[in-house]
Protein backbone atom coordinates (compact mmCIF):
# COMPACT_ATOMS: atom_id res chain seq x y z
CA UNK A 1 0.00 0.00 0.00
CA UNK A 2 1.71 3.10 -1.13
CA UNK A 3 1.58 6.59 1.24
CA UNK A 4 -0.99 8.36 -0.70
CA UNK A 5 -3.31 5.47 -0.31
CA UNK A 6 -3.01 4.55 3.32
CA UNK A 7 -2.99 8.37 3.90
CA UNK A 8 -6.22 8.46 2.36
CA UNK A 9 -7.75 5.58 3.97
CA UNK A 10 -6.86 6.05 7.57
CA UNK A 11 -7.94 10.05 7.35
CA UNK A 12 -11.74 8.55 5.63
CA UNK A 13 -11.89 5.43 8.53
CA UNK A 14 -10.94 8.57 11.09
CA UNK A 15 -13.61 11.35 9.98
CA UNK A 16 -16.00 7.95 9.94
CA UNK A 17 -15.20 7.10 13.65
CA UNK A 18 -13.88 3.56 12.23
CA UNK A 19 -11.13 2.43 14.48
CA UNK A 20 -9.41 0.84 11.85
CA UNK A 21 -7.28 3.72 11.18
CA UNK A 22 -5.75 3.16 14.50
CA UNK A 23 -4.95 -0.44 13.50
CA UNK A 24 -2.96 0.84 10.76
CA UNK A 25 -1.58 3.62 11.67
CA UNK A 26 0.25 1.35 15.13
CA UNK A 27 1.24 -1.12 12.22
CA UNK A 28 2.73 1.01 9.97
CA UNK A 29 4.10 3.74 12.29
CA UNK A 30 4.26 2.65 15.66
CA UNK A 31 8.21 1.07 15.46
CA UNK A 32 9.46 4.97 14.33
CA UNK A 33 7.97 6.42 18.14
CA UNK A 34 9.24 3.04 19.58
CA UNK A 35 12.83 3.34 18.63
CA UNK A 36 13.04 6.69 19.26
CA UNK A 37 11.65 6.18 22.51
CA UNK A 38 13.82 4.02 23.48
CA UNK A 39 16.69 5.58 22.66
CA UNK A 40 15.83 8.24 24.43
CA UNK A 41 15.56 7.47 27.98
CA UNK A 42 12.03 5.92 27.35
CA UNK A 43 10.43 2.31 27.82
CA UNK A 44 8.14 0.75 25.48
CA UNK A 45 4.76 1.64 27.87
CA UNK A 46 6.50 5.48 27.29
CA UNK A 47 6.42 4.99 23.40
CA UNK A 48 2.76 3.36 23.52
CA UNK A 49 1.42 6.46 25.83
CA UNK A 50 3.23 9.20 23.44
CA UNK A 51 1.73 7.31 20.03
CA UNK A 52 -1.72 6.72 21.27
CA UNK A 53 -1.31 10.50 21.74
CA UNK A 54 -0.14 11.67 19.12
CA UNK A 55 -2.85 9.30 16.96
CA UNK A 56 -5.71 10.92 19.57
CA UNK A 57 -4.14 14.72 18.48
CA UNK A 58 -4.37 13.50 14.81
CA UNK A 59 -7.72 12.21 14.97
CA UNK A 60 -8.52 16.05 16.94
CA UNK A 61 -6.76 17.54 13.76
CA UNK A 62 -8.68 15.79 11.22
CA UNK A 63 -12.27 17.20 12.37
CA UNK A 64 -10.28 20.73 11.75
CA UNK A 65 -12.33 22.57 8.84
CA UNK A 66 -8.80 23.86 7.70
CA UNK A 67 -6.86 20.41 8.50
CA UNK A 68 -4.24 19.88 5.59
CA UNK A 69 -1.74 16.99 5.40
CA UNK A 70 1.63 18.72 4.14
CA UNK A 71 3.37 15.55 4.62
CA UNK A 72 2.73 11.53 4.89
CA UNK A 73 0.89 10.25 7.89
CA UNK A 74 4.43 8.68 8.64
CA UNK A 75 6.19 11.79 9.14
CA UNK A 76 3.69 13.44 10.89
CA UNK A 77 2.39 11.36 13.21
CA UNK A 78 6.32 10.70 14.08
CA UNK A 79 6.81 14.72 14.31
CA UNK A 80 4.13 14.56 16.76
CA UNK A 81 5.37 11.21 18.64
CA UNK A 82 9.15 12.90 18.68
CA UNK A 83 7.68 16.42 19.59
CA UNK A 84 5.53 14.78 22.49
CA UNK A 85 8.31 12.53 24.17
CA UNK A 86 10.58 15.81 23.62
CA UNK A 87 8.10 17.62 25.79
CA UNK A 88 7.90 14.78 28.28
CA UNK A 89 11.93 14.46 28.59
CA UNK A 90 11.91 18.59 29.22
CA UNK A 91 9.47 18.11 32.09
CA UNK A 92 11.52 15.37 33.26
CA UNK A 93 15.32 17.36 32.52
CA UNK A 94 16.97 14.63 30.72
CA UNK A 95 19.00 15.33 28.09
CA UNK A 96 18.07 13.78 24.83
CA UNK A 97 20.54 12.88 21.67
CA UNK A 98 19.01 14.31 18.28
CA UNK A 99 21.06 14.02 15.35
CA UNK A 100 21.88 17.35 13.62
CA UNK A 101 21.11 15.55 10.51
CA UNK A 102 17.97 14.45 11.27
CA UNK A 103 16.67 17.80 11.74
CA UNK A 104 18.14 19.12 8.50
CA UNK A 105 17.10 15.99 6.54
CA UNK A 106 13.66 16.72 8.17
CA UNK A 107 13.70 20.48 9.28
CA UNK A 108 10.33 21.94 7.37
CA UNK A 109 7.97 18.39 8.53
CA UNK A 110 9.44 19.39 11.91
CA UNK A 111 8.66 22.87 11.98
CA UNK A 112 5.25 22.38 10.97
CA UNK A 113 4.59 19.49 12.97
CA UNK A 114 5.69 22.31 15.70
CA UNK A 115 3.56 25.07 14.17
CA UNK A 116 0.45 22.73 14.10
CA UNK A 117 0.87 21.52 17.72
CA UNK A 118 1.39 24.99 19.28
CA UNK A 119 -1.81 25.63 17.77
CA UNK A 120 -3.42 22.29 18.86
CA UNK A 121 -2.39 22.95 22.13
CA UNK A 122 -3.45 26.37 22.62
CA UNK A 123 -7.31 25.24 21.26
CA UNK A 124 -7.37 22.41 23.62
CA UNK A 125 -6.69 24.84 26.52
CA UNK A 126 -9.62 26.56 26.11
CA UNK A 127 -11.55 23.20 25.65
CA UNK A 128 -9.88 21.67 28.78
CA UNK A 129 -11.39 25.00 30.65
CA UNK A 130 -15.14 23.98 29.73
CA UNK A 131 -14.87 20.17 30.69
CA UNK A 132 -16.34 18.63 34.30
CA UNK A 133 -13.38 18.76 36.99
CA UNK A 134 -12.93 15.12 36.95
CA UNK A 135 -11.36 15.13 33.44
CA UNK A 136 -9.72 18.43 33.91
CA UNK A 137 -8.05 16.89 36.94
CA UNK A 138 -6.80 13.58 34.35
CA UNK A 139 -6.28 15.34 31.34
CA UNK A 140 -3.60 17.66 33.49
CA UNK A 141 -2.37 14.77 35.45
CA UNK A 142 -1.72 12.66 31.78
CA UNK A 143 -0.66 15.61 29.70
CA UNK A 144 1.00 18.13 31.84
CA UNK A 145 2.19 15.63 34.46
CA UNK A 146 3.30 13.28 32.40
CA UNK A 147 1.48 10.41 34.51
CA UNK A 148 1.53 6.85 33.07
CA UNK A 149 -1.67 4.65 33.13
CA UNK A 150 -0.47 2.91 35.82
CA UNK A 151 -0.24 6.29 38.32
CA UNK A 152 -3.52 7.10 36.62
CA UNK A 153 -4.90 4.05 38.01
CA UNK A 154 -3.57 4.09 41.40
CA UNK A 155 -4.46 8.08 41.71
CA UNK A 156 -8.41 7.74 40.54
CA UNK A 157 -8.82 4.18 42.10
CA UNK A 158 -9.83 2.73 38.76
CA UNK A 159 -10.10 -1.29 39.35
CA UNK A 160 -8.01 -1.82 35.98
CA UNK A 161 -5.36 0.05 33.07
CA UNK A 162 -8.67 -0.84 30.55
CA UNK A 163 -11.23 1.39 32.78
CA UNK A 164 -8.22 3.92 33.36
CA UNK A 165 -7.56 4.07 29.23
CA UNK A 166 -11.44 4.52 28.96
CA UNK A 167 -12.42 7.32 31.14
CA UNK A 168 -9.37 8.63 29.44
CA UNK A 169 -10.82 8.47 26.57
CA UNK A 170 -14.31 9.86 27.62
CA UNK A 171 -12.69 12.69 28.71
CA UNK A 172 -11.09 13.29 25.63
CA UNK A 173 -14.38 12.82 23.88
CA UNK A 174 -16.38 15.39 26.34
CA UNK A 175 -13.15 18.06 24.24
CA UNK A 176 -14.30 16.54 21.07
CA UNK A 177 -17.59 17.41 21.65
CA UNK A 178 -17.02 20.92 22.99
CA UNK A 179 -14.55 21.06 19.99
CA UNK A 180 -17.29 20.47 17.62
CA UNK A 181 -20.13 22.78 19.37
CA UNK A 182 -17.29 25.24 19.25
CA UNK A 183 -16.87 25.10 15.30
CA UNK A 184 -20.62 25.51 14.72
Amino acid sequence: MNKRTTNSLAIEDFQKDNNIAFGILYKKYFGYTRKFVLENKGNLEDAEDVFQDALIILYEKLYDDHFKAYTCLANYVTGISKNLWLKKLRNRNFSVEVYESYYFENKEEINLAIENERNYWDKLNDYINEISAHCQNLIHDIFMKNKNIDEIQEKYKYSSKHNAQNQKHKCVEQIRKIKKEDNF
